[in-house]
């Protein structure tokens, strides 16, 4: 890849759904990652971030390295373009929607960016557990909200009964189609979900940083549960056959959300390394060249939610050249290409 991609995380749910503590949950949890976050109305963002910035179009700095402004959704790619220039330094960048936005409309406007520096990095819709049935007696919308996301997360699971949490997830599973479907409380999701977390380079055992004082030496959510997860990390020697990889990554499960990480497709292109990245629907390759030297290994990372790891892992196995049968034709890659640049065709394709 030859320009480093910033993923795009949209953040939406209703009013009081507990967007703003589950961003800032992450924000507290990023501990070396540089997040930056875009909202387009007031919250307490960051200790009352953008409400001592005072004005739509301030930007703060949140003082762990991350970075908050606030913008109307027309400045969206304006404002795109000034945090993913590289000195601003950001892991990734997060849009919390307004609670009456349309999330729809925010995902056409990352997908159709014309960015080089951005990547789609999912819709992450936030669920009140206590409240979603009165939520969508009051949001006819709420339905059609959950049928885009790649991620759901069921928060405040903690102030309803057991039975009647069941209840809710199954509802929000049968509206949510494959999207990955987490419970939690307080908004305490692991952030890993979201996005890789880097670990800053020279960090000096022992040293406490303003996020140690701000927040305690193990981060002041440390000590509460994170939703569950399950991760899957596969490598092959083998390279794979083009088609069986597509028609796996076009029939992936229901609760797979990331998938990361590098395919060697063999015969089919010699030259070229395929750099992965998939979440929820989205899907999309960059072939690169083979580093000098480097063995030429399958090297993938599948992270989700009641995902089934054995089974994933036997389907990807499946997925690997067998014999001379498996030689490369003409069509052989053409539904790897078909994902290689994002158009708008493909934005269409994508139910988008």
């Amino acid at each position: 890849m030859s320009t480093q991609q910033i993923p795009v995380v949209v953040l939406a749910g209703f009013l009081g759904a507990g967007k703003t503590t589950l961003l800032n949950h992450v924000l507290r949890s990023a501990r070396g990652t540089r997040i930056g976050v875009m909202v387009n109305d007031f919250g307490d963002i960051g200790i009352d971030a953008m409400t001592v910035a005072g004005q739509v179009g301030s930007t703060v700095s949140l003082g762990n390295g991350c970075l908050c402004c606030a913008v109307d959704a027309g400045e969206l790619d304006e404002y795109l373009e000034v945090l993913t220039r590289p000195e601003a330094r950001l892991d990734v960048i997060v849009i919390e929607a307004s609670g009456l936005a349309e999330p729809e409309e925010l995902v056409r406007m990352v997908l159709a960016s014309e960015n080089e520096r951005v990547v789609y990095g999912g819709l992450v819709q936030v669920v009140d557990a206590a409240e979603f049935p009165a939520t969508r007696l009051r949001h006819p919308g709420a339905d059609r909200h959950l049928s885009l996301a790649d991620l759901v997360v069921v928060n405040k699971a903690d102030r309803v009964p057991e039975e009647e949490l069941r209840s809710v997830r199954k509802t929000v599973a049968g509206l949510a189609g494959r999207a990955a479907v987490v419970e939690v409380s307080h908004g305490r999701i692991d952030p890993e979900l979201l996005f890789d977390r880097v670990v800053p380079e020279g960090e000096i055992e022992g040293q406490m940083s303003i996020e140690d004082i701000l927040y305690g030496p193990e981060g002041i959510d440390q000590v509460h549960p994170h939703a569950a997860y399950e991760s899957l990390s596969v490598t092959a020697a083998t390279p794979l056959e083009p088609r069986r990889l597509m028609a796996f990554l076009d029939s992936r499960p229901e609760g797979l959300y990331r998938i990361k990480g590098f395919v060697d497709l063999g015969p089919a292109d010699q030259d070229n390394r395929y750099v992965v990245h998939a979440v929820g629907r989205f899907l999309r390759f960059y072939p690169e060249p083979w580093p000098v030297g480097e063995e030429r290994l399958t090297q993938l990372v599948l992270i989700g939610s009641g995902i089934d790891p054995a089974g994933l892992r036997k389907e990807l196995a499946s997925c690997e050249l067998n014999g001379p049968q498996d030689a490369p034709d003409e069509h052989s890659m053409w539904g790897v290409l078909r994902y290689v640049q994002q158009t708008a065709e493909q934005t269409e394709a994508d139910g988008l």
